[in-house]
């Protein structure tokens, strides 16, 4: 009862030399830029061509969106643990972190099952599509998986606020990760540990299941298809959605949906960078290189502006 509670948090970063922090601190940064720059570009490409304004391009711009505010949330902090000009957190701020990552993590989930069932729609219904799927429709969509995003992780994050932290602070992490945190507390964590399988069951494989769904009925379309280039211009419409839900579900699931934090918390970390930091990076790049509509609307305004 005497314990005193402990209010502000050591980020351990990677381990190594400083060199090797540095180099790391370096590479951490151009990444982040790239990824700014890289969804910035597919939300203005998607804003100023009108060939690009279908339910399609708008549910990628929320996800180019999420992207940009997710790797802001701990890509600075990051950087300024590996040069060690950032090292501690308080309480308030490794909470708010945690919320806002877990957050953006579920309305990435949700907006790839969304846009998932815009794909099953346009390949499986072409004829009823722009009925099914109007603005008024896809906007509703896209702001219930916001809503649904933040409001899965609100009762968790209550839950995490209310454990104690006696003794030792320092988190074996670049960020206020679920699994490194909680296993400072110094009290029972047997509830939040069933809160975050829960909700990693409810969001994570909900969502997968919707999309897998999707799919299945999308590919036994395409198949039906007559002709080689119809099937081929079909696939070519989802190739680019499919490769990010396959990217983003494994290291995901990996992560969030188990029934303790059992698991090695260094290889957390490494799944973690992958996670937040080499996804929203790939993302724009995987949409511009396999989406034609994309890559024509982005010769478009290169040659404008050169």
């Amino acid at each position: 009862r005497n314990q005193t509670r402990v209010q502000e948090f050591i980020l351990l970063g990677f381990p190594g030399t400083w060199y090797f922090q540095v180099s790391l601190a370096v590479l951490f940064s151009v990444m982040y830029i790239l990824t700014i720059i890289g969804n910035v570009s597919i939300i203005a490409l998607v804003r100023s061509h009108p060939c690009l304004c279908t339910p399609m391009y708008f549910f990628l711009c929320n996800l180019s969106f999420l992207e940009i505010w997710y790797t802001t949330a701990c890509v600075p902090k990051a950087i300024g643990v590996m040069v060690g000009t950032s090292q501690t957190i308080s309480f308030t701020i490794c909470l708010l972190q945690l919320f806002v990552l877990l957050s953006m993590g579920s309305t990435e989930c949700f907006l790839l099952a969304v846009m998932a069932y815009d794909r099953y729609l346009a390949i499986c219904h072409p004829l009823h599509y722009s009925s099914l799927m109007n603005s008024t429709f896809s906007a509703q969509l896209a702001l219930l998986s916001w809503l649904c995003g933040f409001l899965a992780i609100s009762v968790l994050a209550g839950l995490i606020s209310r454990l104690s932290f006696c003794g030792p602070n320092v988190i074996n992490h670049f960020l206020c990760d679920i699994d490194s945190w909680t296993a400072l507390s110094c009290t029972d964590k047997h509830l939040v540990e069933l809160a975050t399988f829960i909700v990693s069951i409810v969001v994570v494989v909900v969502s997968c299941v919707i999309t897998l769904v999707s799919y299945i009925y999308i590919i036994s379309t395409i198949l039906r298809i007559p002709s080689a280039k119809g099937r081929q211009k079909a696939f070519s419409t989802c190739s680019a959605h499919l490769t990010v839900v396959t990217i983003w579900y494994g290291s995901t699931i990996f992560l969030y949906v188990k029934p303790s934090a059992k698991n090695s918390l260094d290889l957390n970390k490494t799944i973690n960078v992958f996670n937040t930091i080499v996804t929203p990076l790939l993302n724009p790049f995987i949409y511009t290189l396999r989406n034609k509509e994309v890559k024509e609307a982005l010769g478009k305004a290169l040659s404008r502006i050169l």
